[in-house]
């Protein structure tokens, strides 16, 4: 595990109700299912600006990857189950969002997709589509298709396929998270 790598998961794991959302959702017994988004960018984003309190994040991004039950009724299932769990985040106006991938491309007008991970890489931004999981002997794992650096770097920028194909839903989301009001040391490529 990388230098980056490390500290991430060190970070997320040291926050307790954060590592009880990762043992609700690895005990949901999802296929290829992960917590992604700001979910670990926020935490490292507060760190590398050197706040002491963590700065609250809207949802929880669940995402799974299974062909065989794309129905949207279990996502909201799944939710209920997590919004019942004992993962409760200390902001009460945060909720649990699950998305099976394996339907997902049907809603972002994108080609089927093979995986999460590939599901992660049509994500508008390079510091969002992350994500990390316990795998089934309670090690963390990260998925990282576009690395770490930017996360890091404080940079956001475009995935290579909001690049080719979705410039205006990275702007628009830009523009909506207003996340340099937050963190003003972002750098933000528009």
């Amino acid at each position: 595990m990388s230098e980056q790598a490390t500290i991430l998961t060190d970070l997320i794991l040291s926050v307790p109700w954060r590592r009880r959302a990762l043992e609700a959702v690895a005990a949901l017994g999802l296929k290829d299912c992960w917590i992604g988004a700001g979910f670990l960018r926020a935490p490292l984003w507060d760190l590398l600006h050197g706040y002491e309190t963590q700065t609250p994040i809207a949802d929880i991004d669940v995402v799974y990857f299974d062909p065989d039950d794309a129905d949207a009724e279990m996502e909201l299932a799944y939710e209920r189950c997590l919004t019942n769990s004992n993962a409760v985040p200390p902001w009460p106006e945060t909720y649990w969002s699950v998305r099976n991938q394996a339907r997902m491309h049907l809603e972002n007008s994108d080609p089927p997709y093979e995986d999460t991970r590939h599901a992660i890489t049509h994500w508008p931004e390079t510091p969002t589509a992350i994500a990390i999981r316990l795998n089934k002997v309670s090690v963390p794992e990260l998925l990282v298709p576009f690395g770490l650096d930017d996360l890091f770097k404080l940079t956001v920028r475009p995935t290579p396929h909001a690049r080719a194909h979705k410039m205006a839903v990275y702007r628009e989301r830009i523009a909506r998270k207003a996340w340099r009001k937050t963190w003003p040391n972002l750098k933000i490529e528009i």
